[in-house]
């Protein structure tokens, strides 16, 4: 096989060796181009449909609304975002969650389950949190279900609709409906959608991310809006660990299970997390041993989640001790919360700053879900490294860069105005948690998380592939010289005890591993060969060709 032959990915392309050497299954990713392309194919066919849809819910006439080619659509990890021209001027964004990445296929429903909660966090941070800038969401629609437009923005008998609705909501003592009208449409797509306003204030982080964070005054403005949006949320104690959802009333509830992308990538592997949508959590430890359980079942499920024998047992043990270490890295004070809404995917693609930096807008509410305070915490990229990569010098940095975030951070909650902005009442507080009499001190939660390690345990926790370096380079030494030194020979004691049969188990990962390596081989084999039928048919063609010209 030619070492030359390579084969595309969504981003860049990969060689045969380079397959064989990722830790990632390759084979699944080898699928994407090719999913993609049938996705924006399938939207194309209904751009007309699009077009209507905008229409409907920003209440402008069909004419003036354009659908650009696929070249100008936004292309992100988990959505397809296509700018969408009302009277020749970008308006707004209508997104789309890709089934190819949430794990439709395997586990349908993912995408409508990710749709759902995304627009219910929209509609609570929108009556909860006003002061944090978000594009406003104008309307939305769940997959073969109902459809919503702002209310502000609807018309007038889906407006009194609402009224009506909502009047005898209370009256019954039910749940109060969000700001959304219901306002169907006769539109069928497969996909349900967001469609949020065009955010043309400021530019996203990463843009200037590389050349500008090493400007300590554009820092302050960055660290400055992050503390206020983190202090925001935090501020509005919720009762359960879950994400908020809407059903089909337009009534946003805490009952789906803490939506993290973890999730839906296990499960678009086809590994099943075997946490139902509608679980939630009023403990933090035993949401913390799901989340551990979901490592167990990657590291069973993946392919290729251990390199040799070695490594398995050294994964295995890193994952026993990771269990074993979970009361003492949770608060038992606050066990039963109350809890905080995070952001859990917050970076650089979703931040819009103006040039000072000052956050303008955030622009992706995915994967927010309410989580245990301790694990309120630095977005690790704020250092300029990844989380694997903060040791040595890089610690050093990140280090003077997190205490930089706290004094931030504590004077931004001594300041008056970064308390919750409204004392509305939802359906979500009322449900046996009040308003905390005294002010959480988030500050000193985090400053002790990081005197105590538990950034690192957290980080290391929400890490498929980084769990064991960050277990190693962080969590370990938090124990002494004693436990960093003796670690390979207790490993060898420890690895058993991460689930019975674990020697059987690293054996049949092996042969499981090898089969995955031939099939990788056999990805490449076979492109090989469609180059070299390609080129024999390319040549015959020349040849035909100039036998024609010869009998001319």
């Amino acid at each position: 096989m030619a070492s030359s032959t390579t084969l595309p990915l969504l981003a860049g392309k990969i060689t045969l060796s380079d397959a064989l050497e990722d830790e990632n299954d390759i084979l699944e990713q080898l699928s994407y181009p090719a999913k993609r392309s049938d996705f924006c194919a399938d939207l194309v066919t209904h751009s007309d449909d699009i077009k209507d849809i905008v229409s409907h819910h920003l209440g402008v006439s069909g004419a003036s609304c354009q659908v650009p080619a696929v070249e100008e659509w936004i292309h992100g990890s988990f959505n397809v975002c296509i700018p969408v021209y009302v009277n020749e001027e970008k308006k707004a964004i209508i997104r789309f969650p890709l089934p190819y990445k949430v794990g439709e296929s395997t586990h349908q429903g993912n995408a409508e389950e990710k749709i759902r909660c995304e627009v219910a966090t929209y509609a609570w941070m929108q009556t909860n949190c006003p002061s944090i800038p978000i594009p406003t969401l104008w309307g939305f629609g769940f997959p073969g279900g109902p459809s919503f437009t702002l209310l502000s923005q609807a018309p007038l008998f889906p407006r009194l609709g609402w009224y009506i609705r909502s009047f005898v909501s209370w009256m019954l003592g039910n749940p109060a409906r969000s700001g959304y009208a219901l306002h169907s449409h006769g539109q069928k797509l497969t996909s349900g959608y967001l469609l949020l306003d065009y955010v043309q204030d400021g530019h996203m982080l990463s843009e200037t991310w590389d050349s500008g964070r090493d400007d300590k005054t554009r820092r302050a403005a960055l660290f400055g809006g992050l503390a206020r949006i983190i202090l925001t949320l935090a501020k509005v104690p919720l009762p359960r660990i879950g994400s908020l959802t809407m059903d089909n009333k337009g009534v946003v509830t805490l009952t789906n299970r803490p939506l993290k992308r973890q999730l839906h990538q296990l499960e678009n592997l086809g590994i099943s997390t075997d946490i139902p949508r509608d679980k939630t959590y009023i403990s933090n430890d035993t949401y913390l041993l799901d989340l551990l359980a979901c490592h167990d079942k990657r590291v069973r499920g993946h392919p290729n989640s251990i390199i040799d024998e070695d490594d398995g047992h050294s994964l295995l043990s890193a994952l026993t001790i990771m269990r074993a270490l979970v009361p003492q890295f949770t608060d038992q004070e606050r066990r039963h919360g109350p809890f905080s809404l995070m952001l859990t995917d917050l970076h650089q693609s979703n931040i819009f700053v103006d040039d000072d930096w000052n956050v303008k807008s955030l622009i992706d509410l995915e994967w927010t879900c309410s989580q245990p305070t301790e694990m309120l915490r630095f977005p690790h990229w704020l250092s300029g490294r990844t989380m694997v990569e903060v040791t040595d010098e890089a610690l050093v940095t990140y280090n003077e860069r997190y205490e930089e975030f706290l004094t931030i951070l504590e004077s931004e909650q001594t300041t008056p105005g970064t308390q919750s902005d409204t004392e509305t009442e939802t359906e979500v507080e009322t449900e046996k948690t009040q308003k905390d009499e005294n002010v959480t001190p988030f500050a000193e939660i985090m400053r002790a998380g990081w005197d105590s390690g538990n950034v690192w345990y957290f980080n290391a926790l929400e890490s498929f592939s980084g769990i064991y370096n960050l277990f190693i380079q962080h969590v370990q030494p938090e124990y002494g010289d004693e436990a960093v030194e003796s670690w390979k020979d207790f490993q060898q004691s420890t690895w058993p005890y991460w689930a019975p049969g674990s020697r059987q188990f690293i054996a049949g990962k092996m042969q499981q591993k090898q089969q995955y390596l031939d099939q990788v081989r056999r990805a490449f084999e076979h492109k090989e060969e469609e180059f070299e039928e390609t080129e024999t048919e390319t040549e015959t063609e020349d040849e035909s060709e100039s036998d024609f010209g010869n009998e001319v």
